[in-house]
C-alpha cells in the first residue's frame, strides 16, 4: 500500500503516513492530532522521455487525479495500467485479480489470517 503526505492541523507539521488500509483514520506520528489533510506528492520519475509521457498524461488528467485524491479504486487501477505501460514486467494472478475488483470499484482489502 502507498505512503501518503498529510498536513496536520494540529501541529501543522507535513508528515508522511504509511496505509495499509485506504479506509484507516491516520494520525500525526508527532503530536497524535486526527485532523490530518491528504497533500498531493511528487512521486519518483523513471528516467527516459517515454516515461515522461506517461508522467505529463497521468498528472494532466483531471478526472484521474481527482480519483486519485479520493482513493477511487477506479483512479487507482487506471493510474496502475499507466504506470504499466512499456515496462516488461510480468504481472501476477493476484496482482490482476486485485485490478479487475478495483475496476468495478472494489478497494482491496488487506487479508487477515
Amino acid at each position: 500500500m502507498p505512503i501518503y503526505e498529510y498536513r496536520c492541523q494540529s501541529c501543522r507539521r507535513r508528515v508522511s503516513i504509511y496505509l495499509r488500509d485506504f479506509s484507516a483514520s491516520p494520525k500525526c506520528p508527532s503530536c497524535g492530532g486526527e485532523e490530518l489533510v491528504r497533500l498531493f506528492s511528487p512521486f519518483a520519475v523513471r528516467k527516459g522521455a517515454s516515461h515522461m509521457e506517461i508522467y505529463e498524461d497521468i498528472l494532466s488528467d483531471r478526472r484521474l487525479t481527482d480519483g486519485l485524491m479520493r482513493n477511487d479504486p477506479r483512479a487507482l487501477a487506471e493510474w496502475n495500467k499507466r504506470m504499466s505501460r512499456g515496462m516488461d514486467e510480468e504481472v501476477s494472478p493476484e496482482h490482476e485479480e486485485m485490478l479487475e475488483r478495483m475496476e468495478h470499484g472494489e478497494m482491496p482489502q488487506e487479508e487477515v489470517e
